[in-house]
């Protein structure tokens, strides 16, 4: 199941943005501040209709598909997931569920283990830390069993532990076909985790490919005005500023 966006334009914020992306891969959106990448998400996610050009899931037009089978198909994590309810751990991932009509036991209970929040099931997420939050909002999308999952910042409250541990559950998702898109501002955590990177400036897509073409040296000067190098090895580079 493709998610592709072709000629996508957003008021001011978008520019002729056009991929195809793969399931099965991690694919990073990259880019400055007030670059569109957490709008290009939302517009993936089916959240705002673009000005012009569209969004399709498996050659379908995403606004044309049926709103509970494109949430089964879809599963969006934002920057800032607003909590409406104190309701507790379990009960926030089991929300999940909803666009499924079913309980879902199973899938909600490994969603807990796999964003390690069972000894936390029975807290009310209001008590939850920052990072403890992220992962339960994580555990919510992983318990509705999308077939993509569109996560901003996902890593941002998190330690370092809980980024990697969080890096690992993603790559375990795509492993099993799922499509994951990311947007990140760590350019070290793209270029070690990420399969393709598209990279956005001022609403238009400057790169699209492996990491370690789109954010080489030359792009990111572009990109981000700054002079870069990369040391280390695959899988294991660092960035160097200046």
């Amino acid at each position: 199941m493709t998610l592709a966006v072709k000629n996508l334009t957003l008021a001011d914020r978008l520019c002729d943005v056009g991929a195809e992306l793969r399931p099965g891969e991690i694919t990073a959106i990259c880019g400055p501040n007030g670059a569109g990448k957490s709008s290009l998400l939302t517009v993936m996610a089916g959240l705002i209709k673009p000005s012009s050009g569209a969004v399709e899931l498996d050659g379908a037009v995403l606004d044309r598909i049926h709103p509970r089978q494109r949430a089964r198909s879809i599963g969006y994590l934002p920057q800032n997931g607003e909590l409406a309810w104190d309701v507790s751990v379990a009960s926030l991932v089991a929300l999940g569920r909803l666009p499924h009509r079913d309980a879902g036991e199973a899938a909600i209970d490994r969603a807990i283990a796999t964003a390690d929040l069972s000894d936390l099931a029975s807290r009310p997420v209001s008590t939850l830390s920052g990072g403890e939050k992220a992962r339960a909002l994580l555990a919510r999308v992983l318990a509705g069993e999308p077939r993509w999952i569109l996560a901003d910042e996902p890593l941002a409250a998190l330690d370092l532990a809980h980024q990697l541990a969080m890096l690992a559950t993603l790559r375990a998702e795509a492993t099993r076909g799922t499509g994951v898109v990311l947007v990140l501002h760590d350019l070290s955590l793209a270029m070690n985790h990420a399969d393709r990177v598209l990279v956005l400036r001022e609403g238009t897509l400057i790169a699209d490919g492996p990491p370690d073409m789109a954010l080489r040296a030359e792009v990111i000067a572009q990109g981000w005005n700054v002079a870069t190098r990369w040391l280390g090895d695959p899988g294991s580079r660092a960035l160097i500023v200046g």
